[in-house]
């Protein structure tokens, strides 16, 4: 398994528009995300670094990998 990159909530939003996503809707600290070609929605919490195991399940939910993911930071 390679090792998750320390980063915030807003550098995971872009790296994520990067892969096709489009911010959705924001509700408090939470960033609503949705691709629509496969159709997938993500949710980020904005916070000034992500948790390495919330990390994990936002770049599992996107259906990237962890290496596709750090190609795209």
């Amino acid at each position: 398994m390679s090792k998750l990159p320390v980063i915030s909530g807003r550098e995971c939003v872009t790296a994520l528009q990067r892969a096709g996503f489009r911010v959705r809707r924001q509700k408090g600290s939470h960033i609503v995300m949705q691709k629509d070609e496969p159709y997938q929605v993500v949710a980020v919490p904005n916070h000034k670094t992500l948790k390495p195991g919330t990390l994990r399940g936002i770049i599992k939910d996107a259906g990237l990998t962890v290496e596709e993911f750090q190609a795209l930071l």
